[in-house]
């Protein structure tokens, strides 16, 4: 195995033919990276009634293909960000868009759904070293004083690869059929190849002994299992938005599905616009202070959503949901930034799996705890033929809930404050 040494100034790795940093073309290519693996989580969804129509599937049967992506993600992202740590992180990006890219041209042509149901299994695993990768990138990227805007822009470029997936997928659909949500990621992964293959940086390797398991002492680091527990607190938190919204939108306010579809695009948007002002807030003001001011925001948009009458109809909904989802970018800039700070560059990539796994465990388990708070909440067997005031009782209580996992977290960020203190942290 061999061991790859950064250099000390991160820029020197990135000096363009007429000798100019190419930092940016380095983050362009990572932003890219990040929101394609995000693309081809939402825009998958959308297309689930037309599969099921191809294919004389059931809707449970459809629903595999968005599962198989989700389980590949899940399962292996962080082994594949130890592999990055071990055989070059460059190296393994450019393999992981190659994968992605060329699953998606399989899962495009799939003459049956079995097969594409195993080609986004292939497509979920390209898009966990992605994910991994990418965000383990920044720290040999762009210089420690910026990670916190690097941090935010891949934050923004996530939202927005979630924002704009249904709405694409639509449109793709109705223009040229199933098979174009997918194959729509081919010229993009191309795209994505020939930036990262130019711009980021190439590591020299060494010899040297280092173990190709996973270092398992980085888990008694308590400031980082405390980052790795709020993102998926937080994650979880989130969830609830996509979960609940649809039907109380639909069910409560009686919102046609064009306008459930709008209302519900509010969010990623603000994340996408929050994402690279949180991260320049978290360079100067420190990642424990926006740690806090985020979370803060999060429990004060739940709190408004769970007190909030269903007579002030979607402004009553979209007022709280803007402040929660801003107080999210906050979040996860400073998180991210906070959780991949002071690791080693030989860890860089299975930590920022850990984190992206921490994510990935909080929206399933929000999906799953927090639909069945909304469903008992709501005292119905199904939740779909509901009376609009069971729905928004419902809605009412599973944002309580919420409130509570961030308090919670806040919790866990004011101990994280005392032994980032006590480590003299900035």
């Amino acid at each position: 195995m061999s061991k790859f040494l950064i250099a000390e100034r991160p820029v020197d790795l990135l000096v363009g033919r007429a000798g100019t940093p190419s930092i940016r073309w380095a983050l362009a290519s990572l932003s890219l990276t990040m929101g394609l693996s995000s693309l081809g989580t939402s825009i998958a969804h959308v297309g689930l009634p037309t599969l099921a129509q191809a294919f004389d599937a059931s809707f449970s049967q459809v629903q595999s293909v968005v599962i198989a992506y989700l389980l590949a993600v899940t399962t292996s992202i962080v082994v594949v960000g130890r592999l990055g740590d071990l055989l070059g992180r460059r190296r393994l990006l450019l393999a992981g868009i190659v994968l992605f890219t060329a699953a998606s041209v399989l899962c495009g042509i799939a003459p049956t759904l079995g097969l594409l149901v195993a080609a986004r299994a292939a497509q979920g695993l390209g898009a966990a070293i992605l994910l991994s990768l990418s965000m383990a990138l920044v720290g040999e990227t762009v210089p420690k004083t910026r990670s916190g805007r690097a941090m935010g822009l891949l934050g923004t470029m996530s939202a927005l690869g979630t924002a704009l997936g249904p709405s694409l997928g639509g449109f793709l659909i109705a223009g040229f059929g199933w098979r174009a949500l997918f194959l729509v990621n081919v010229p993009l992964g191309i795209l994505g190849f020939v930036l990262a293959r130019r711009h980021l940086p190439v590591a020299r390797a060494e010899a040297s002994a280092a173990s190709p398991s996973i270092p398992w002492a980085m888990f008694r680091d308590p400031v980082r299992n405390g980052g790795l527990a709020m993102s998926a607190l937080v994650s979880a938190v989130m969830m609830a938005t996509l979960v609940v919204g649809p039907f109380y939108l639909s069910r409560a306010l009686g919102l046609d599905a064009a306008m459930v579809g709008l209302v519900m695009s509010i969010g990623p948007l603000v994340s996408a616009l929050a994402g690279v002002p949180a991260g320049r807030c978290t360079d100067r003001f420190g990642t424990p202070r926006m740690t806090w001011v985020g979370l803060v925001a999060l429990a004060l948009g739940c709190v408004a959503l769970s007190a909030m009458p269903a007579t002030l109809g979607i402004a009553g909904y979209v007022g709280p949901l803007v402040v929660l989802t801003a107080g999210y970018a906050l979040f996860q800039a400073a998180n991210n930034t906070a959780v991949m700070a002071d690791v080693g560059p030989d860890q860089r990539g299975v930590v920022s799996g850990l984190l992206n796994l921490a994510r990935n465990l909080g929206l399933l388990a929000g999906a799953s705890a927090m639909g069945a708070v909304f469903a008992l909440a709501a005292a119905t067997a199904d939740v779909t033929t509901a009376p609009p005031a069971a729905v928004a009782a419902g809605l009412r209580v599973t944002f309580a809930v919420a409130a509570a996992l961030v308090v919670v977290a806040l919790a866990i960020a004011v101990r994280q404050h005392a032994r980032i203190s006590a480590r003299g942290a900035p």
